[in-house]
């Protein structure tokens, strides 16, 4: 049995068959779906994937209505009889989402960061929200680090941004630049986005957002004031750089990145996030669940992309080789091609991440509709940087030959394993986040 058949088995034991015409309930009144929570999922993305599930169902006279209340949305179809479809999508930050899962107020809720453990122990009564089935990656975004586009500054490092948004680094002039005084842009309290900053940025080195900045609950009004900023710098969501200019991104002893779709398709960008759908465990929504499998889906997927994140389509793309690589993974880059994925796993073990459950089946496909089960796929492991090399070295390899195990079920031969220990490192390994953003496994295509 492949690994994609067994993937659809598992799939099929907490999703109904819903993606035929006319297979999920209409109700007499009342939305069919409440979804609520990120604004950078529900500003755009989440009605696009609404509307898409509502074509696939057959719906009719698909199109949106906006309360008086500011970013809340409501989704209307109609069936063949003339039946009123209604979702309703309220994006006022990731903590709102799970806060309405807490009270039923929500079927599903939308975040642009993983679950906090205090979240997933106030829900615990539904089920556990960090299994497979509840935690579902819809798509890949990188936060920007926007600034004015004469801002001559092209490249900043966390340790910086740190400094920067904490109001310790004052002026353009310490960094290098110029134009005085700092002004500084973020999004709210409830937002995802922060969150993820305030993570990746702050906290790890101690540090609070200062009381200075401008907060804003919108991503859009925020990309707007900062471009027209001379002064101004902000973060935001990938979708909605709009007219500021992006700058690249070091954290530790990683290159200095872009957010390029690539890098963060394969999250080696710093501030590269997963953005979720959070589905009640013991929840019995049919629709909840079958906007989840459509998300997923190839459909979905296009929708994702189509909105200015990244779809978890995989391809291959070609990585120009250099110095400050290891000649063994120069060589490998001057003969394959990385694929657009990489595996990463549960803190502290060898256990493949949700993620890393879902691209299995991903990568499997690629494999087999290029036809190159036959030893022509290389999997590269790394590891952190611990106090003994050979200890870094060995676990590499062993997180690769986890993926391998995987693999290998479904007839996948494979031309070599290898392990580049704590070198090459994409995060700083200061911090877990870091640490587990360097244990990674990449896949080669020769």
């Amino acid at each position: 049995m492949t690994l994609r058949v067994l993937f659809l088995l598992m799939l099929c034991a907490w999703l109904p068959l819903t993606t035929s015409a006319g297979a999920l309930p209409t109700p007499e009144s009342g939305p069919v779906l409440r979804i609520q929570g990120s604004n950078t999922i529900g500003a755009a993305l989440g009605p696009a994937l609404v509307e898409g599930l509502m074509r696939e169902q057959g719906l009719l006279k698909i199109h949106s209505e906006a309360p008086d209340k500011a970013n809340e949305l409501r989704v209307i179809g109609e069936t063949v009889q003339g039946r009123r479809v209604a979702v309703d999508i309220a994006a006022h930050g990731s903590s709102t989402g799970f806060t309405a899962l807490k009270t039923a107020t929500a079927d599903l809720a939308a975040s642009s960061r993983p679950i906090k453990d205090s979240e997933r122990t106030d829900l615990a009564r539904l089920g556990d929200f960090k299994s497979p089935g509840a935690e579902q990656v819809i798509a890949i975004d990188g936060l920007a680090i926007i600034l004015h586009p004469q801002n001559p500054l092209s490249e900043l490092n966390t340790e910086q941004l740190a400094r920067i948004f904490s109001g310790e680094a004052k002026t353009w002039e310490e960094l290098g630049g110029s134009g005085g005084t700092i002004h500084l842009y973020a999004r709210d309290d409830q937002s995802g986005t922060y969150d993820t900053f305030k993570e990746l940025v702050l906290s790890r080195r101690g540090k609070t957002l200062s009381s200075a900045a401008k907060r804003f609950e919108s991503s859009e009004q925020l990309s707007d004031a900062v471009s027209l900023d001379p002064q101004g710098i902000g973060f935001i969501g990938l979708p909605y750089v709009r007219q500021a200019k992006a700058v690249a991104i070091a954290d530790g002893q990683s290159q200095a990145m872009l957010p390029l779709n690539s890098l963060i398709a394969t999250e080696d960008y710093p501030l590269s996030r997963r953005l979720f759908f959070y589905l009640p465990p013991n929840g019995k929504n049919p629709w909840a669940d079958a906007l989840v499998a459509f998300a997923q889906s190839s459909k979905g997927q296009a929708i994702v992309a189509a909105n200015g994140f990244i779809a978890q389509t995989v391809q291959a793309m070609t990585v120009t080789p250099n110095a400050l690589m290891p000649e063994g993974y120069q060589a490998l880059s001057r003969h394959a091609q990385r694929l657009t994925v990489n595996f990463r796993f549960e803190e502290g073990s060898a256990t493949l991440d949700n993620k890393a459950r879902q691209d299995l089946w991903r990568v499997l496909d690629y494999i087999k509709q290029r036809d190159k089960t036959n030893r022509q796929v290389t999997l590269v492991g790394f590891g952190d940087a611990k106090s003994d090399p050979a200890r870094a070295d060995l676990l590499s390899k062993l997180r690769a030959m986890a993926v391998r195990r995987e693999l290998v079920k479904s007839g996948v031969v494979f031309r070599e394993i290898r392990g580049f220990g704590a070198e090459m490192p994409v995060a700083a390994n200061s911090a877990d986040e870091g640490r587990i953003k360097n244990r990674r496994v990449e896949v080669w295509v020769y």
